[in-house]
């Protein structure tokens, strides 16, 4: 088993990063907490890494924090950018994203996509259409029925 450990200690120093709880699934989770006194906390929750799968959805909660929070206008679009930062960084890190992380990826979009259409976002952007179901991308899906 590969040892993630230093690329976990990097990642927490460089996006001042505090791990709140390792979780057991393949879930994770990103938030800030701020305070009055104007102090910021970056907080985590993923699973440990100790396979690809796992750095993924690491990075991937460490990446809401160097990507930032509300830089995009869509949490969808928020979540891609995420996805395609925390493969960019394996393979700058020399960890190649398997089958696994790759259809994770694409799982977690068509999920994220299909979350914001069914809530009636307009005009999702060109770079997130591949996530969208077929009936999404139909003329008739765009205009109602008169």
């Amino acid at each position: 088993m590969p040892d993630f450990s230093p690329i976990v200690q990097h990642m927490k120093t460089s996006y001042a990063v505090r791990v709140k709880r390792w979780r057991r699934s393949m879930s994770g989770c990103a938030w800030r907490t701020d305070y009055e006194s104007g102090r910021s906390i970056n907080w985590i929750e993923a699973p440990m890494p100790r396979t690809p799968i796992s750095l993924a959805i690491f990075l991937h909660e460490v990446g809401h924090h160097a990507v930032g929070f509300q830089r995009y206008k869509r949490r969808c679009e928020e979540e891609y950018h995420v996805w395609l930062w925390a493969i960019e960084k394996m393979r700058e890190l020399g960890i190649e994203p398997d089958e696994r992380v790759l259809r994770r990826f694409d799982l977690s979009m068509r999920y994220a996509v299909g979350k914001a259409l069914r809530r009636g976002v307009k005009n999702l952007p060109e770079s997130l259409m591949q996530f969208a179901p077929p009936e999404a991308a139909s003329p008739e899906a765009a205009s109602p029925a008169a």
